[in-house]
């Protein structure tokens, strides 16, 4: 009794798997079914995705990685007004493109100055005691005694005493030989830096100096000091550190992008949030050549004078550099189309004839972009609704046998002259899946147009952001009558399609519409 209700519940989950497997079967069979009669219609031709695009070329307006092609396209005055289209002209411009960048003020080093002892000795007297304190080129910083110095010096006042007894020798050889040992002595205190003033003064007077003043070879600032009082001091210790900051390095951080515009010598300015609206003028000395991994940007060194020593070591700068493009070929960077792997512009030939051409582009500068190829001085481009026209060049390119509009001749056709067409679906709103396509056709007479051959194309752009691929489907539309055309036509997916009718006779293209319509349903 207890098993009762297992028995009843496997009964019933094997019922439900018998209706959903036969649920599945029926989808199977139904689409399977509904395949073979869509492909074997010569009424509709059914594609969809980058798949049945031709293979690509390099030319404008031709298929390229999977992109649809492009055609030019013709649009009324009242269209053009309609989708705001402006132009503008390409032209040839002097430009200089400003690189604005971070940096960091740093010490001059070509104006450092060390201050080191040539012998061993003790520090006496300190003079300058402080870092940061400012020294003037020739200042007393201290005082050093030193035996080696003090023993040199006494062998020069002694050899000074002997010249003048050795002076009476009558072949005089005992005088070259007091001469040669002076030499030799004030050479040696030479060599240990005493100054040639020092000299003179112990050649005067005879008396050895035992405490040698050491003075400042340069002036600036104090920014390393380790001279202390009774200290014992080595040949290789360094005792002071001068920097000279009349005039300062700047270390600006440019992105790697940037960097082949730039050339030493080229004119920058700095300004610093401690003095607002005060910049200050320099240059490049050098563009280092490295470049930093983890940001990707090279420094570049720039030389500034610094009176006053506003711009202090350390200090935090905004750096503008000049860089100077010549004469550049430029257009409105609102007229530039990105595509995904190219990019488009559309020049207007006059009379709403729009060709698109494939480009390449320099740098943006402001508002305007530099053209390296694809355009010449005097084109007038699209600027604004470039991607309303891409649409259209793009729905014209994907009508199988479309023939493009033609250049605008000097004549045109005398108003009133064009063929009527309308455009209706059954159902309406079209849904996705199958839709019976109608278009009844005018003469420019009133009268039915027989005899015609009638194409519609639905066309719905790719949209990458969203990983939809274009969609496009074609139907040709069979003759009932009284100038009315019908076909069927299967559509793929609910949304805003571009529609394109287009009426031939004898192989030539007589009229077109273009027209939007919402395809309801699911996606």
């Amino acid at each position: 009794m207890k098993t009762r209700p297992y028995l009843i519940a496997f009964v019933a989950a094997v019922a439900v798997c018998i209706v959903l497997a036969a649920m599945l079967a029926y989808v199977l069979v139904y689409r399977n079914r509904a395949m073979p009669e869509a492909a074997s219609s010569e009424s509709v031709v059914v594609a969809r995705g980058p798949q049945s695009v031709a293979p690509s070329t390099s030319a404008a307006g031709t298929p390229s990685h999977g992109e649809m092609a492009l055609a030019p396209v013709q649009l009324s005055p009242q269209r053009l007004q309609e989708i705001g289209v402006t132009t503008a002209t390409v032209e040839f411009r002097n430009l200089n493109d400003d690189v604005n960048v971070p940096g960091n003020v740093d010490i001059d080093e070509e104006k450092v100055s060390y201050v080191q002892t040539r012998f061993p000795g003790w520090i006496q007297d300190v003079s300058v005691n402080a870092t940061y304190q400012y020294v003037h080129k020739g200042q007393q910083l201290f005082t050093v005694y030193s035996p080696d110095v003090v023993s040199s010096e006494q062998e020069y006042v002694l050899a000074r005493q002997n010249q003048k007894a050795f002076a009476p020798d009558a072949n005089g050889m005992a005088a070259k030989e007091g001469g040669w040992l002076l030499k030799a002595a004030a050479e040696r205190l030479q060599q240990f830096g005493v100054p040639a003033q020092a000299i003179t003064e112990l050649e005067q007077s005879g008396k050895v100096q035992r405490n040698m003043a050491i003075d400042s070879p340069a002036s600036g600032y104090v920014i390393e000091r380790n001279a202390l009082p009774n200290a014992y001091v080595q040949p290789e210790t360094k005792l002071y550190t001068i920097a000279d900051l009349s005039t300062v390095w700047v270390y600006a951080n440019v992105f790697q992008n940037d960097v082949g515009r730039l050339k030493p010598g080229d004119s920058a300015q700095v300004s610093v949030d401690a003095y607002p609206g005060r910049n200050f003028g320099g240059r490049i000395d050098q563009i280092l050549p490295q470049v930093d991994p983890a940001t990707r940007t090279v420094r570049v060194r720039l030389v500034f004078r610094n009176p006053g020593v506003v711009l202090k070591p350390g200090m935090y700068v905004n750096v503008v550099i000049a860089a100077p493009l010549g004469r550049q070929l430029v257009m409105p960077a609102s007229a530039v189309l990105q595509t995904g792997t190219r990019m488009i512009a559309f020049v207007n030939h006059g009379e709403g004839y729009l060709e698109p051409r494939t480009i390449e582009t320099g740098p943006q500068i402001g508002d305007s972009v530099v053209v390296l190829k694809g355009l010449k001085a005097g084109d007038q481009v699209v600027s604004s609704a470039n991607f309303l026209v891409d649409s259209e060049a793009q729905l014209q390119a994907s009508v199988g046998g479309f023939a493009a509009p033609a250049p605008p001749q000097s004549t045109s056709a005398a108003p009133g002259k064009a063929m009527q067409i309308d455009f209706s679906t059954e159902p309406s709103p079209p849904r996705n899946g199958s839709n019976t396509v109608r278009v009844k056709v005018t003469d420019a007479d009133g009268k039915p147009a027989t005899g015609a051959q009638v194409k519609a194309t639905f066309f719905m752009p790719a949209m990458p952001a969203m990983g939809m691929a274009a969609e496009h489907a074609a139907a040709m539309l069979a003759e009932k009558g009284s100038g009315s055309y019908e076909g069927t036509v299967q559509l793929s997916t609910a949304g805003t399609w571009q529609v394109s009718v287009t009426v031939q006779r004898g192989g030539q293209t007589v009229a077109t519409k273009q027209l939007g319509v919402s395809v309801a349903g699911g996606m």
